[in-house]
């Protein structure tokens, strides 16, 4: 009735409006979708029915299809709906899909770009290539096997590449006698593997794609089915909420100077909404401007969305280029020269940890080394594969899934990928034959392991040994180079006692030196926030910093809340067990908030700052520091005694 309904008013409007029409046709709302699934399972069939019940083929289409049927058919009948997709020489002979192959059509609701991928496994980086720009996934499930290893492969991936809306299509129920029984059965079993997918919108659909049983007009021999169409449901499905409006992201393609008086920085916005006035930050460099112009393909426009190609002006001459992006000033992501990803490998030439790449991300292409490997994924149980190695896998080889360590040349900012596909996403290139060898997704974190030694971006690096040894520093300052590292939170009294600690030290004829965190986080460390990877790249620069200082005989004082045991652990790797003095400032948060000497912790409360320790983050008190010194109970001085008193008997100072 709706339908009929929708007609009536399109006539009506094709008759008293035909502009209004155009435009509206014009402008109607894309879907992208992929069919992916097993060798046979009927992807290409099921497009092909989809076309011609929809009438979207040209007769001179329709004629070769015929007489190719007689030729390359599966089907024993005149027409064979494959064969609209199967355009190379080799699926016509061989039946299957090779390469994806895209169809456009358009209905009067809906314009479609359709992605019909390969079922073969050998096959699966075409599946992850036409799966990259999709919102929906059609799994095609032959309803006389049911959930298949390669139907499982497939749905990671599709999960793994963000997508959202999910179709399984059981096809084939006429072959199965139109059960209801069966097709409750792989219902059921689909559900129970995806559950550990993203997947947020799943719908079951019974079909015959070469019959055309709900694939456009609704199955005589399905009555138990209630549902749409799979017409009816691709027309339906709500993509509006897929889109990220929130996170403004113009990577800059070029830089646009006509003439001396216009320099516009062009690209096409990855995400968000961009307006006139807006405040914005080009990074890396993080120099700060507002939007003085936006131009579109007709002019001038004051604000702009998601995918529009654009060029913008600012209103300050600062120091934009290629590869550069323009992000809000209060939404800036995270900016930084290492990540962890999962990778789909798709080259014959297998991935080794440690060797040279070009990683393709935005508009910026950049040589970086795959440094680790962390782990396969065993798509049958989207766990850790059993047979890598517990700490890493040597190699990924062909369509193999691992989740890796990439180490890059230059800082670039990026976004999670399951926040942001356009920011998240990054491609592997040979440097040597140019191909494209994999496709990999950002991960939202990095994790680092004690003793767990990353490989330097550049191979062609070697250490110098210096002419002085450590015991010549020695005797000439007559001590030995230590770290006293404070932990504790916020508030606990980590800064006053490195304080005091330094200044009893001078006064004895020590030479020492504060690292101290908000300090250091003005220098050395600015461009990192609180984020649990941030978190981890601070102590680990601080902790290189500091063993440098030992190495030179300077006792380094460093007063950090380092919450994770993981970090601090690390940091202990770095600069050696010998040097190493864990020194936990053990004061109750109630005294710490009562302290607050920054406000902090009441920002906190009210939620103005997120991620903090204590509050909304997590911190992970040391179980076998060297020494605990409760500031509640004992003074700045009595502290700093303590701790030379401890120094004196590992004979550190004299």
């Amino acid at each position: 009735m709706a339908d009929a309904t929708y007609k009536i008013q399109e006539e009506e409007l094709i008759r008293d409006d035909i502009t209004e029409y155009l435009h509206r046709h014009e402008t109607k709302d894309l879907l992208r979708f992929l069919t992916c699934g097993s060798v046979d399972d009927g992807k290409s069939t099921l497009i092909g029915r989809l076309l011609y019940d929809s009438h979207m083929i040209y007769e001179d289409q329709l004629e070769k299809v015929a007489k190719d049927s007689k030729v390359y058919g599966t089907t024993d009948e005149d027409f064979d709906p494959a064969l609209l997709t199967d355009g190379l020489k080799a699926e016509r002979e061989q039946g299957i899909t090779i390469d994806v192959a895209y169809r456009y059509f358009s209905t009067d609701r809906r314009k479609f770009i359709i992605a019909d991928t390969p079922g073969h496994e050998q096959y699966t980086r075409n599946m992850a290539t036409g799966a990259s720009n999709c919102n929906l996934a059609v799994i095609l499930i032959d309803a006389r096997y049911g959930v298949i290893t390669q139907t499982k492969r497939h749905s990671f991936i599709c999960s793994l590449l963000g997508i959202k809306h999910v179709i399984v299509a059981v096809n084939k129920m006429d072959i199965v006698d139109w059960s209801e029984e069966k097709y409750e059965a792989i219902k059921d079993e689909y559900n129970s593997f995806v559950s550990r997918l993203n997947f947020s919108d799943i719908h079951f659909i019974p079909m015959s794609a070469l019959k055309g049983d709900n694939v456009v007009e609704r199955s005589e021999h399905m009555p138990w089915y209630d549902g749409p169409t799979f017409l009816h449901h691709l027309e339906g499905v709500n993509i509006s909420t897929d889109r990220n409006l929130i996170d403004m992201r113009l990577p800059v393609q070029c830089v646009l100077r006509p003439n001396l008086d216009f320099r516009g920085f062009s690209g096409t916005l990855s995400s968000g909404v961009v307006r006139v006035g807006d405040e914005i930050a080009s990074l890396p460099s993080r120099q700060e401007s507002k939007i003085k112009a936006i131009y579109g393909p007709d002019g001038e426009i004051e604000e702009a969305f998601a995918q529009q190609a654009i060029t913008v002006t600012l209103e300050d001459e600062i120091d934009v280029s290629r590869g550069n992006m323009l992000v809000p000033v209060k939404n800036i992501p995270h900016i930084g020269n290492e990540f962890e990803a999962m990778v789909v490998w798709m080259h014959e030439a297998a991935a080794k940890a440690g060797k040279n790449y070009l990683i393709k991300h935005a508009t910026s292409m950049i040589p970086g080394v795959l440094s680790d490997i962390r782990y396969k994924v065993d798509v049958n149980t989207m766990k850790r594969d059993k047979n890598a190695a517990e700490d890493s896998a040597e190699s990924l080889e062909l369509n193999e899934i691992g989740r890796c360590h990439i180490t890059l040349h230059r800082p670039i900012a990026f976004d999670p990928y399951d926040r942001n596909r356009s920011t998240g996403a990054f491609i592997v290139v040979d440097r040597l034959t140019n191909a494209t060898v994999a496709a990999g997704m950002i991960v939202d974190r990095i994790v680092s392991k004690p003793g767990h030694k990353k490989a330097p971006v550049s191979q062609n690096i070697v250490k110098s040994d210096s002419l002085v040894s450590a015991e010549d520093r020695q005797k000439l300052l007559d001590q030995k180079g230590a770290t006293i590292w404070l932990t504790g939170l916020s508030g606990s009294g980590k800064s006053t006692v490195a304080q005091q600690l330094e200044k009893d030290l001078i006064d004895q004829g020590h030479l020492c030196y504060i690292l101290d965190g908000d300090n250091v986080r003005h220098g050395l460390n600015r461009d990192l926030g609180f984020s649990m990877e941030d978190r981890t790249e601070n102590i680990r620069r601080i902790a290189e910093v500091a063993a440098l200082m030992n190495d030179a005989g300077v006792v380094v004082i460093t007063s950090f809340i380092s919450p994770y045991i993981s970090d601090r652990a690390s940091a202990r790797e770095v600069i050696g067990d010998d040097s190493f003095v864990e020194v936990f400032v053990d004061t109750p948060i109630e005294i710490c908030e009562q302290r607050d000497p920054k406000g902090l912790y009441k920002k906190a409360r009210s939620g103005e700052i997120q991620q903090f320790t204590g509050i909304s983050d997590p911190y992970e008190a040391p179980q076998d520091a060297e020494i605990t010194i409760a500031t509640d109970q004992l003074a700045p001085e009595a502290a700093s005694s303590i701790i030379i008193g401890d120094l004196q008997e590992r004979d550190i100072i004299k």
